[in-house]
């Protein structure tokens, strides 16, 4: 049997495909998490007590949560800069609400690029709101492509990963190319958070739960998996650890 993996989704504007709004994941993490023997689910965004969030996560081995737009500064104790965008704080709630409820049951998650910058919010820690503001802005690398949506969809970059680290055990590397598509990125880490890999710029890429299996990634893993099996292997340790979840409630 599969293990059943969430998606916390997001809503889309209706269009000529749909008269009405869409609940929707990206086809790339769809596709990812199938190769990977996994089986998707998308969530629909929703209000939920800590015991919704609960009850529904007890019926999934794993929990994704994808980039998107800016969490809302709010939630760690800032005022939005102009170049916040896209700011949604009943999504923010949704999907706190799965990723405690996830780390509550156990469960293994994945915190890809705003997901791992919610975790690291959620847990205590802060973001950079706009990385063309810090002091040393014009010697980054590319974290985002120049011209979107003309040109390229992502920037890809070099990520230096801690030797032993989660992460670096899941993609077999300890330097990989990223696929990267952000402005945001974390200033100050959650204590239950540990730092394990980053750009050649000093920009933090990596990070990992200290007792939990949560591992987040500021780049996006998805982007370039069906041809980098280095990617696909984070998404293959990803599922491979819900299926044993699956197979130790199946013993109970």
């Amino acid at each position: 049997m599969s293990p059943l993996i969430a998606l916390a989704g997001r809503y889309g504007a209706p269009s000529r495909v749909s008269r009405d709004a869409v609940s929707f994941a990206g086809r790339r993490y769809l596709d990812a998490i199938l190769r990977a023997g996994g089986e998707p689910v998308v969530i629909s965004p929703q209000p939920l007590t800590t015991e919704d969030a609960r009850a529904m996560m007890q019926r999934f081995d794993g929990l994704v949560l994808m980039g998107g737009a800016d969490v809302n500064p709010a939630l760690y104790g800032q005022k939005a800069g102009i170049h916040i965008y896209g700011v949604q704080p009943e999504q923010d709630i949704f999907e706190t609400a799965l990723l405690n409820a996830s780390l509550n049951l156990d469960l293994p998650v994945l915190a890809i690029c705003r997901g791992m910058q919610l975790a690291n919010v959620v847990l205590g820690g802060s973001l950079v709101q706009h990385l063309g503001e810090l002091a040393n802005a014009n010697q980054l690398l590319a974290h985002a492509p120049m011209q979107f949506p003309v040109g390229e969809e992502f920037a890809l970059h070099q990520v230096n990963l801690e030797p032993g680290s989660k992460i670096a055990s899941a993609l077999g590397a300890t330097q990989i190319n990223g696929a990267s598509f952000h402005h945001q990125g974390i200033d100050r880490l959650a204590d239950d958070l540990i730092a394990v890999g980053y750009a050649p710029d000093g920009i933090l890429e990596a990070v990992e739960h200290r007792t939990k299996w949560l591992l987040g990634m500021q780049w996006h893993p998805e982007d370039t998996a069906a041809t980098d099996s280095a990617q696909q292997n984070l998404y293959n340790a990803f599922v491979r650890r819900s299926r044993e979840l699956l197979a130790a409630k199946a013993t109970i």
